[in-house]
């Protein structure tokens, strides 16, 4: 990949010349992304420290829908002669060798509406509140993890393959602030020094047998140079968040967490890399389950080589317990969240995971994460606190394939469990047309005694980005909140699930949709009153950023979780566009006081 100030012409053709490793447009307030035209503006004061509005951000319109967007501008250090070589040869690669041919790594289709990134953090900046009234419970902050490249890509771009952005709306006293920081990862700080990206994206870079040796081979190049050194990390986390253990981590699969932290005034500091003392050497998932009543946190890794899955937890105190590993797991699966129980942890082994035949790798092309349709998907449970795998027990489910879990609960004296999420239909279009996936939310019931596997659909709709009150989270619960795929990763609403109703009734009780042209994320409940054991499961807020397409604003959305159509009761325009993302939680005030 190329250097790219935030005034560069990135097309879909790439020259080779010296010139072109910095190459302007003739109009310096223009980004381009083949048919993509981003325009920027001056960075935004905070209205509390200036009131001078005379220079007006000017709209970022998209050449096709005009879905407006906009960003600040920010500068790039120069090139040194190592840096502009390895870019160089890399052009070489993405032109010749292994360009994006693919919608899925074709940045101009990837990065297009508010998938876009924005090109500059933003500071604590003052919010406008334009309906309703912030409740008292919402006194904390809401912040919201997801990918926004350091620099515009010029080859193989996946949606996973970005930058870790954090979006975090500091509530205090019915007033709100907005800030966007990057994660300040080993890869950022390397990247952002350099002036360049030099570390591979995994989900794009790696392209067939050719592009794997070349992109393998320069890797090993910039390693051997000394312009980076893998062993720090080479994680992203870009994925989701959590709080546990009076600590707050941004996380992604493919690395240790970063521990972060808010202050006062709601701005985003990253404190580093975090290995519990040691303790934690390799990668862990971005879904840890923090167990509401014993506070432990329960967590896994999965690789390609054996073992392919291993589990773990931390006790109340965050102390690292030792390693289960689970050779029963035969084949490197895409193991991406799980579910606990009081007593149980679920793990799905899917039909998504690494290809290691290099000769369907040469011939057929590709990632080298694929889908095997041959596989027959499996759940494995796991006492939560085995010493070691000889309780894992493993059961074929049939078609049913889980990105994300909602939750799990013990039934009969812990005799069976239930599992609450949404199966992908056509598993195969997972990574490469997320248009095209259906998620089926369904309800399976496993018998542990005698392996009976019973299962039905909870609801038609495409749903996912679903989660529960946290309260009731490895407890039996009642009400799932999930978003509404229009089609996915677009989420167009909210549906509220009773998931007690009848095993043949859509269990839909509530909904709302955000509007024509205006999309959201994953929903997130925050209670109305979380010191209160006798609090009904549905009473609190439900949160999440919403981004019009058509005029370009975003705001941030509370809605009453217990009305029928999720009535918004605050909605709060943000001063700055926020990008499409993953994974988000709320974080009440007095943990973030213990940060």
């Amino acid at each position: 990949m190329d250097s790219v100030s935030s005034s560069s012409l990135i097309s879909s053709t790439f020259s080779l010349h010296h010139s072109l490793l910095s190459r302007r447009s003739s109009s310096p307030n223009l980004l381009r992304i083949n048919s993509a035209v981003v325009e920027e503006r001056t960075p935004i004061t905070n209205p509390s420290d200036n009131n001078d509005r005379r220079n007006k951000p000017k709209k970022l319109h998209n050449r096709t829908n005009h879905t407006a967007v906009s960003s600040p501008a920010k500068l790039r250090p120069e090139m040194t002669l190592a840096t502009a070589l390895f870019t160089t040869v890399e052009d070489v690669i993405n032109t010749f060798i292994d360009p994006p041919s693919r919608p899925s790594v074709d940045p101009k289709h990837v990065l297009s509406d508010n998938f876009a990134p924005v090109l500059d953090e933003l500071p604590p900046t003052n919010c406008e509140i334009i309906h309703g009234a912030l409740p008292p419970s919402l006194n904390g902050a809401y912040i919201r993890n997801g990918p926004n490249p350091q620099f515009l890509p010029r080859g193989p771009y996946h949606l996973f393959d970005g930058d870790g952005m954090l979006h975090a709306i500091r509530i205090h006293n019915g007033k709100a602030t907005l800030c966007s920081r990057y994660v300040k990862t080993y890869k950022y700080n390397v990247e952002k020094q350099t002036g360049a990206p030099v570390m591979p994206n995994v989900f794009s870079g790696f392209n067939g047998v050719t592009a794997s040796v070349a992109r393998g081979a320069l890797t090993a190049v910039r390693v051997l140079t000394g312009q980076y050194n893998p062993v720090n990390g080479i994680g992203l986390a870009n994925t989701s968040l959590a709080y546990f253990c009076n600590r707050l981590f941004a996380l992604g699969e493919s690395d240790l967490p970063y521990a972060v932290r808010l202050t006062d005034n709601g701005d985003i500091e990253t404190i580093g890399r975090y290995d519990f003392d040691g303790k934690l050497a390799m990668s862990m998932t971005a879904h840890p389950k923090t167990d509401p009543i014993t506070g432990e946190t329960f967590a896994f890794r999965y690789g390609p080589v054996p073992p392919f899955l291993t589990f773990f937890r931390f006790d109340s105190t965050g102390k690292k317990q030792r390693d289960v590993p689970i050779f029963s797991m035969t084949s490197p699966s895409f193991l991406h969240d799980f579910a606990i129980t009081k007593r149980h942890a679920i793990f799905a082994e899917i039909q998504i995971g690494m290809r290691m035949n290099p000769m369907d790798l040469m011939f057929e092309g590709g990632s080298p994460v694929g889908n095997d349709n041959g596989k027959t998907p499996r759940l494995g449970v796991i006492p939560k606190y085995a010493g070691d795998e000889s309780e894992m027990k493993w059961f074929e489910v049939p078609g049913f394939n889980i990105i994300h879990a909602i939750n799990a609960w013990d039934e009969d004296d812990g005799n069976s469990v239930v599992l609450i999420a949404p199966n992908i239909m056509s598993i195969e279009h997972t990574l490469e047309r997320m248009d095209l996936v259906h998620a089926l939310v369904e309800k399976v019931k496993i018998d542990l005694v005698t392996g009976i596997v019973t299962r039905h659909p909870i609801s038609a709709r495409n749903l996912d980005f679903a989660v529960i009150n946290p309260a009731f989270l490895g407890r039996q619960s009642r009400y799932v909140y999930a978003g509404i795929g229009d089609p996915m990763p677009k989420i167009s609403g909210v549906a509220k699930l009773d998931v007690s109703k009848g095993d043949r009734d859509d269990c839909t009780v509530a909904r709302r949709m955000y509007g024509k042209g205006c999309y959201g994320g994953e929903p997130f409940f925050v209670a109305r009153d979380p010191g209160n054991p006798e609090a009904e499961e549905d009473d609190g807020y439900v949160v999440t950023y919403v981004h019009d397409e058509v005029t370009g604003e975003s705001k941030f959305l509370v809605m009453d979780a217990k009305s029928p159509e999720l009535e918004i009761v605050a909605a709060v325009r943000l001063p700055r566009r926020v990008p499409y993302g993953f994974h988000g939680l709320f974080v009440k005030e007095s943990d973030l006081n213990k940060l």
